[in-house]
């Protein structure tokens, strides 16, 4: 897939709590076609420590609106400098880069997608993407407490939505292994993104089930293009770049 280099207009700054924030961006001309599970590398301007561009997963993409949604979380200076961004200011990305999920099953599978923290960010856009297709979906997302549970209004749109938090704030006490909906539903396919402890124990339960699973990957990509090599990862085709054979993989690739 082609592709681009962009200065793209933002068109809103949303906060959604005191991490978490949605940068609403739009352009001149039509977007760039973008398909779930793929990112953009961000270039941050004026920021005195942050030198390389920063990975974020593409959260939504409305063709009619011609707008594109980026889920960030404040980390560092880098991240910060992007939550001070104005309508009418420019942003610089990359994109679209990176694979994309694969469909598996036809449309009368039940299809689950775990998101936890900042990665339910692809899940969004990857419900919608499955919505359109036909396909029915159910979302389970997870975070430390209620304030941490993110987008429902949108994920609602697109599926039944299951959540549970650490602290039993919301939705079932505990983590997204641990809802009981694993127990009582048998699902065709498993989509997932989060932190890495949580995608693993997803992982171990589809392995254990014989469920299709895909995880999408938060390695830190700096270049997104296979030059830095800062991304690797090891799968049974040997060591590969997460930005450019993923961040998307099948769980039977990777050496977990």
């Amino acid at each position: 897939m082609k592709k681009f280099l962009l200065d793209l207009i933002v068109k809103e700054n949303k906060t959604l709590n005191s991490q978490y924030f949605i940068l609403k961006l739009t352009a001149h001309d039509r977007l760039p076609e973008m398909l779930p599970g793929q990112f953009a590398e961000v270039r941050i301007d004026n920021s005195p420590t942050t030198f390389l561009r920063r990975p974020i997963s593409i959260n939504f993409v409305n063709y009619e609106q011609n707008e594109l949604w980026l889920l960030v979380q404040m980390v560092g200076d880098g991240t910060r400098k992007l939550s001070q961004l104005k309508a009418g200011d420019l942003l610089n990305l990359i994109l679209p880069l990176g694979n994309t999920f694969t469909i598996s099953g036809d449309k009368y599978s039940r299809l689950l997608l775990i998101g936890g923290g900042v990665g339910i960010a692809p899940m969004l856009f990857l419900g919608s993407y499955l919505n359109d297709l036909g396909y029915s979906c159910n979302f389970l997302l997870g975070g430390r407490s209620e304030s941490n549970l993110l987008q429902l209004d949108e994920f609602s749109k697109y599926g039944q939505i299951f959540t549970t938090t650490e602290d039993g704030s919301s939705g079932e006490k505990g983590f997204v292994t641990q809802h009981s909906i694993l127990e009582n539903t048998r699902f065709d396919a498993i989509y997932t993104c989060g932190p890495t402890p949580m995608m693993k124990a997803v992982a171990a339960y589809a392995e254990k089930n014989n469920i299709f699973c895909e995880v999408s990957l938060e390695n830190t990509m700096a270049c997104g293009f296979g030059a830095c090599l800062c991304c690797v990862t090891d799968t049974t085709d040997g060591h590969v770049c997460v930005c450019t054979e993923g961040p998307v993989f099948n769980i039977t690739k990777l050496k977990w």
